[in-house]
């Protein structure tokens, strides 16, 4: 039997431009989609005839109302280590065996650190009118040094970010409901006494949590209003940790001075969307683990899932407990 394989929201292209999938060719045909689909119908009718799905990070959801609709599937790969997009339940009634890759830590850290200088040193506004001939040095950026960092989330991505913060020479503090002096004196930061004093202290909010009930919403508009006018927020986690509206609400009252978002609440973004248009917001098409390392990475990973899972022994279960 020939498996049909099913790449999803390939945007640029990976599958084929980074991926080995090879030492599948005899037994695995692969079809890389390189569009979003806005529906769940849209989804089903495209790969309904597939019995592998490969799915980016938690680009397409995968709740019961699709996985029931897709009979033929048996092997749906996630890439990296958790997905909360799929309904794990629903995937074990009807046989669906539910796969994990590795992926590095390292790109959405980097990124978060072109975000931030990009915001300190208006660099998307000065390359802009240095291409189109606009006015030369219109803007005075503001140093890093000196300035106070606050990491919401001290895991093993805000760690990274962290530490990149005190090479800059930095003040950084951090934040979650779990963080311990301990693990904050390991890294060499201060511990915040609360999410309401690193809000208020913060020069640059980082967010660098894991989405979960306790932290959606977590970052709303009593939370903003806490924030200095002078102060930026960035989010490279998920989006539904900063409430949005309340985000652009305050950058269009001026009530915090920028932000850089990576995450969003729809994705990719419709035309109309908020963002689009928010003042003060430097936003990347989620592009945090997006590198061509880590591509090659998860692809690779998603290549021994599948070869492993047709020989009967599937590797990286999620959702087995």
């Amino acid at each position: 039997m020939t498996y049909r394989c099913a790449v999803l929201d390939d945007f640029p292209g990976a599958a084929t431009t980074l991926g080995d999938f090879s030492p599948l060719a005899d037994r695995v045909d692969v079809t890389s989609f390189p569009r979003h689909f806005a529906t769940e119908d849209e989804l089903v009718a495209a790969v309904a005839d597939f019995e592998i799905i490969v799915t980016f990070r938690e680009r397409v959801a995968f709740p019961a109302s699709v996985l029931d609709r897709l009979p033929r599937l048996r092997l749906l790969v996630a890439t990296g280590a958790r997905n909360t997009v799929i309904d794990y339940e629903a995937a074990r009634r009807r046989g669906v065996t539910v796969c994990g890759t590795p992926s590095a830590g390292a790109p959405p850290v980097e990124l978060t650190w072109a975000l931030i200088l990009g915001l300190a040193r208006h660099l998307v506004t000065e390359a802009g009118a240095l291409r189109s001939g606009g006015p030369w040095q219109s803007t005075v950026g503001w140093d890093l040094r000196g300035r106070r960092l606050g990491v919401l989330g001290l895991g093993r991505i805000g760690t990274q970010v962290a530490k990149v913060g005190l090479a800059f020479g930095m003040e950084v503090s951090a934040w979650s409901r779990s963080l311990t002096e301990e693990r904050a004196a390991e890294v060499g930061v201060q511990r915040a006494p609360s999410l309401d004093e690193l809000l208020a202290t913060s020069d640059v909010l980082t967010v660098h949590l894991a989405l979960n009930e306790g932290t959606r919403a977590l970052v709303g508009k009593r939370e903003l209003a806490l924030m200095r006018p002078t102060s930026h927020l960035v989010n490279t986690a998920r989006a539904a940790i900063v409430d949005q509206e309340a985000l652009f609400a305050a950058l269009h009252e001026g009530r915090i001075a920028g932000a850089a978002l990576d995450v969003f609440d729809v994705e990719p973004l419709p035309e109309d969307h908020p963002a689009r248009s928010a003042p003060g917001l430097l936003a990347t098409p989620h592009l945090g683990y997006v590198s061509r390392d880590n591509l090659r990475t998860q692809l690779q990973g998603a290549v021994e899932d599948i070869e492993a899972f047709l020989a009967g022994e599937p590797l990286r279960v999620l959702g087995a407990d």
